[in-house]
């Protein structure tokens, strides 16, 4: 939020994800032509058969180590070795490993799905906003951004959007802890609302133990009905990741928080477990702004002149000058008392 430098990220999504998989699931890679002394020696490695040298034995009984196939496989540690081999044999559809990072939208999820799993873009934007996946979801936006679980995916290939959007829609439901449902009625939130949250503070932070706190500015600031000024709501509403200059936050749009009251309409990226939690347990503060020092760290304050003086701070130790005067208007620009930003 308040007055940072926006850090461009680079590509945020790898290559490939949809294969059901049994809880505490591990792809264990089998590669052709592999001897059985290696996948024993893998699954040990694993800790999916207890001793590589009783796999070796048991499955050269009968010659069956025969029919083990290449493939990636999703196993649990210490499965039986007969229900082990059973499944090698058996193989599995060829898979692409994709990851999704916090902070990554649907944009740029559905652009990395295209380079790597040939799945048109438009095909995952479409998908995205399909009312089945959505009504399954209860989300009330167009489209399922902020419920595309952040993590590592294995997806049979070919596959197709709504298949990939499934499977990461399930894991943020399977990480969605029932506890949580009596927090937010503490917070008299909605789980969109919260999962809005969670990702506005998922686009702040750098540094895990600035979270906790970037979570209470903002919460301090709904309660308080001070505007969000969030600058990843402008560069999301702007459509592209850039650097924001002064003109950015006049932007007419219902995910600019420095013009609407309250939270925008829905996520704008992929809030990761970590910004979720904080989202729902803010620590008790009284910080009201934030600004980012020289190593991108955020300095609190309570009050609007405590923040701009932290402003001058950074401003006067930093190297670039220009930069951070530039940082000092946008500052300077964002509360006026009588919107209480």
């Amino acid at each position: 939020m308040l007055h940072r430098r926006f850090l461009a990220l680079g590509a945020l999504i790898c290559a490939g994800c949809t294969v059901p998989e049994p809880p505490d699931a591990v792809w264990v890679t089998i590669p052709p032509g592999a001897s059985l002394a290696a996948v024993a020696d893998t699954l040990a490695a694993y800790d999916i058969v207890r001793s590589a040298g009783a796999f070796r034995r048991y499955a050269r009984i009968g010659r069956k180590h025969l029919g083990i196939k290449p493939g990636t496989y999703p196993l649990r540690a210490r499965t039986p070795m007969g229900k082990v081999l059973v499944l090698l044999r058996q193989g599995t559809p060829p898979v692409e490993r994709i990851v999704i990072h916090a902070r990554a939208n649907l944009a740029e999820t559905a652009l990395t799905l295209e380079q790597w799993l040939g799945i048109p873009a438009e095909s995952t934007l479409a998908a995205a906003a399909d009312s089945a996946l959505r009504a399954r979801l209860g989300v009330t936006s167009a489209t399922i951004e902020g419920y595309l679980f952040p993590t590592a995916y294995y997806v049979p290939v070919p596959a197709t959007a709504l298949d990939v959007l499934r499977q990461m829609a399930d894991t943020f439901e399977a990480r969605w802890r029932p506890r949580w449902g009596a927090r937010l009625d503490a917070l008299g939130l909605t789980r969109h609302e919260l999962v809005t949250l969670a990702s506005i503070i998922e686009g702040e932070v750098i540094y895990d133990d600035d979270r906790p706190n970037v979570s209470s500015v903002y919460h301090n600031r709904l309660r308080t009905g001070m505007r969000l000024q969030a600058d990843p709501t402008v560069v999301y509403a702007l459509g592209r990741r850039r650097r924001l200059y002064h003109g950015d936050y006049d932007i007419e749009s219902e995910y600019n928080t420095y013009r609407i009251n309250g939270l925008p309409p829905g996520p704008i990226a992929q809030p990761s477990l970590a910004s979720l939690e904080a989202a729902l347990y803010p620590p008790e503060t009284d910080y009201l702004y934030f600004v980012a020092g020289r190593d991108s760290r955020h300095l609190f304050s309570r009050t609007y002149r405590e923040h701009l003086n932290t402003i001058r701070r950074v401003r006067v130790r930093s190297a670039t000058g220009r930069a951070e005067s530039e940082r000092l208007t946008e500052a300077e620009r964002e509360t006026a008392p009588a919107t209480g930003s």
